[in-house]
């Protein structure tokens, strides 16, 4: 029937391949599944003028709340990692058959009932198989401000921090940025020091006698070795207020209080000066809010950037995972072209034919709007792994038209039949085999599908390209296969009249007088 139409077939193949680009830039994009592999990462970030046992108060609620959720099998913390505000924390979760619900349902029941504890925040990202980029942080993805000008740097972070934080697509928004801790700093008035007889060395012989854990004496016995350290009791370190209490010996013998020629200051400093390269850094991570995609979130993320109108000193830029995607997605359009300009080669060679390789490729289309379409219905992103899925329908689809092409071709070489004749007595007798690799592609990828278990979801959206495509790619190249095949069969006479036209024209030279 599409012989008898085939204007409308050819407006169908046309209209495909259109469609294809269109579900291409539209679909969400990411970069790799999300797996649920039974494990939360936290981080735990305290105010900065923390002290250490209020820390560990803080990490002791979070280790409350988090085991006394029904889908936590146990957690292991730990605090420090780097500043005295900070701690980690590794959830282990029970199996996905006991626990009914994926990790990401599990962190945002643990997100609400943890903002509870005042002062501290733990930020948790599921354990992935697949991990790329070597930079750190609280959350799953980073976005990086870097300056020689460090003033500049410490100005716009916190304000780019507060707009990421209101963006709807983002979750758990932290920053490195550590400027508010405290420091004590002893001011010695060395005028009266000098008059009491007291010089600069003794002082800091005294403090570091009372609060260096000097080294000063080893205990032998039978069995063991201990080493004596020197320093004032614990209770005496707790606040500055101990520098108070200590004295020290003058040149006339007597004892004199140490605050009798010196004061304490309190300020504040940077707990850490992260660099990336050569400068300064400050590392904003999140995580992905339910249903966002990670394409959709970074182009979120450069628009706000775009909007602040920072100066030019502040280069901002994703790491990490966030930078690989990126890096992938400008390759992806180069990947798919290159993979079909090799099968174009490789046909062409085969059939010794510049035109019928394009009639094979012209079944791409349709498997392209079937994977696409599957991973739309199905909620999923265009990931690394579902473009490897795409790239194998390259392979897989073709296989339609080559039985068919190659069927129609031999016949008109050595039958002489023509074309249209050709091409309808391979649809008949190709359409068993055809239908019976399709079929078996179609079972074997469906295991991939529909699995389930630790890791699935690195492997779905493979399964689900593979299936898409092929169901959508065979309702559709059987009837426009044989049109493209006529279509291509009349551009290449064409080709040829118009070659042995002008090979036929003899161009007679101009004779002039003697």
């Amino acid at each position: 029937m599409v012989l008898n139409h085939q204007a409308a077939t050819l407006a169908v193949t046309v209209a495909t391949l259109c469609l294809s680009f269109f579900l291409y830039y539209y679909i969400p994009k990411g970069f790799f599944p999300e797996q649920d592999e039974g494990t939360i990462l936290g981080a735990i970030q305290a105010a900065q003028d923390i002290s250490y046992d209020s820390m560990a108060q803080k990490q002791r609620q979070f280790s409350e709340i988090v085991l006394a959720d029904p889908a936590v099998r146990g957690a292991t913390c730990n605090i420090g990692g780097g500043q005295m505000n900070s701690g980690n924390v590794i959830i282990q979760l029970k199996p996905l058959a006991e626990r009914k619900e994926g990790v990401i349902d599990v962190m945002n029941r643990l997100r609400r009932k943890l903002a509870v504890v005042p002062g501290a925040t733990l930020f948790m990202q599921p354990e992935q198989d697949l991990q790329i980029g070597g930079r750190a942080g609280n959350s799953q993805f980073q976005f990086t401000l870097e300056s020689e000008d460090l003033s500049d740097l410490y100005h716009w972070a916190p304000i780019m921090l507060e707009k990421l934080k209101v963006l709807p697509e983002l979750r758990d928004v932290s920053t490195d940025q550590q400027v508010k801790g405290l420091e004590a700093s002893l001011v010695i008035d060395r005028d009266t020091a000098s008059r009491m007889g007291i010089p600069a060395a003794t002082i800091d012989n005294t403090l570091y006698d009372a609060f260096g854990q000097r080294f000063v004496s080893t205990l032998f016995t039978q069995m063991n070795e201990y080493h004596v350290v020197m320093e004032v009791a614990q209770g005496f370190q707790e606040n500055p207020d101990g520098v108070d209490r200590i004295y020290m010996r003058s040149s006339n013998g007597g004892q004199v209080p140490l605050s009798a020629f010196t004061h304490y200051e309190a300020s504040t400093t940077a707990l850490a000066v992260n660099h990336q390269g050569q400068y300064p850094a400050i590392t904003l991570s999140f995580n992905l809010a339910p249903g966002v995609a990670l394409g959709d979130a970074a182009t979120t993320v450069q628009k706000v950037e775009e909007e602040l109108g920072m100066p030019s000193s502040i280069r901002a830029s994703f790491q990490g995972t966030a930078q690989a995607f990126q890096d992938t997605l400008k390759n992806q359009p180069m990947l798919i072209l290159a993979a079909v300009v090799a099968v174009y080669i490789v046909l062409g060679i085969l059939y010794e034919s510049f035109i019928h390789p394009i009639t094979i490729l012209s079944t791409l289309p349709s498997a392209g709007v079937g994977a696409l379409l599957a991973l739309f219905f199905c909620h999923i992103e265009l990931s690394v792994i579902a473009l490897i899925g795409i790239i194998l329908l390259i392979g897989i689809v073709q296989k339609n038209a080559i039985m068919m092409v190659d069927f129609a071709i031999e016949a008109q070489r050595r039958n002489g039949k023509s074309a249209e004749a050709s091409i309808y007595e391979a649809c008949l007798l190709r359409f068993r085999p055809i239908t019976m690799t399709t079929v078996a592609a179609l079972f074997g990828a469906l295991p991939l599908a529909l699995g389930t278990g630790t890791g699935s979801e690195l492997r779905r959206p493979l399964g689900i390209t593979i299936v898409g495509g092929l169901i959508f790619s065979q309702m559709l190249t059987l009837f426009t296969t044989p049109v493209i095949y006529l279509y291509m069969d009349r551009l290449g006479v064409w080709f040829a009249h118009r070659k042995r036209a002008s090979a036929k024209t003899v161009v007679q030279p101009e004779l002039r007088p003697s």
